[in-house]
């Protein structure tokens, strides 16, 4: 089932992370069913607490449930210890969740994994860090990754563009970049989501579409 679940992930819409010194850019693919849906009713990139965020790639439905436990647990965190939950922390509660498939004893149990994999971005005391979630409740750190349908093309160009002393405009550039190549429509301000945790606010901002709309025009970027 675990395969089954990474499957779904596949097939889900392209999302990525670029960890960067100044912060963390978060990006994802939207994908629309119909010309009927309402826009700002599509959301694959959502808060966590004012210092983190998600970017989903898989079952939205799935994703839900996990930043739901991920928003609960970051709260009890500020609430019992006065301070903001550190990153590897909340993904590590996320991924506690994602275990509970196939546990016995009192807890309920989960009839299934979750088809979903997060890039969960944030800035804490050890700076700016993207960590990424899979459906077997496995954790890791990466500099740069993408996830669902165009990760394979994705990583292939982080490979050869990414570097470590990267600005976060650069990360810009290069997220919408790699977007217009995976994508199958050609990249405008209500297609594609961005945000980002800057590492001098310490405060997660996601960007509205007249903003995603100004960095398009500025990097010249179409498909």
């Amino acid at each position: 089932q675990i395969e089954y679940a990474i499957e779904a992930i596949k097939l889900g819409s392209t999302s990525l992370g670029i960890q960067t010194s100044e912060g963390v850019l978060i990006a994802a693919e939207k994908r629309l069913q119909s010309k009927l849906v309402v826009q700002s009713s599509v959301n694959k990139i959502l808060e966590i607490d004012s210092h983190i965020g998600a970017v989903m790639s898989g079952m939205v439905a799935d994703a839900r449930i996990l930043v739901e436990h991920a928003r609960v647990e970051s709260q009890n965190h500020r609430f019992t210890y006065n301070e903001p939950m550190r990153v590897e922390s909340c993904t590590l509660a996320t991924c506690d969740l994602s275990l509970g498939f196939g546990e016995g004893g009192k807890k309920k149990l989960l009839s299934r994994p979750f088809g979903v994999s997060l890039l969960i971005a944030g800035v804490d005391e050890n700076g700016p860090q993207l960590w990424q979630t899979d459906p077997s409740g496995t954790y890791t750190k990466y500099d740069a990754q993408a996830i669902g349908a165009g990760a394979e093309a994705a990583q292939g160009i982080f490979v050869e563009q990414y570097h470590r002393s990267m600005t976060l405009k650069d990360a810009e550039k290069l997220a919408l970049s790699i977007l217009s190549q995976v994508m199958e429509e050609n990249i405008v301000e209500t297609n594609v989501e961005i945000a980002v945790v800057r590492a001098d606010t310490g405060k997660l901002h996601i960007y509205s579409p007249d903003e995603i709309k100004a960095v398009i025009s500025r990097e010249g970027i179409s498909s």
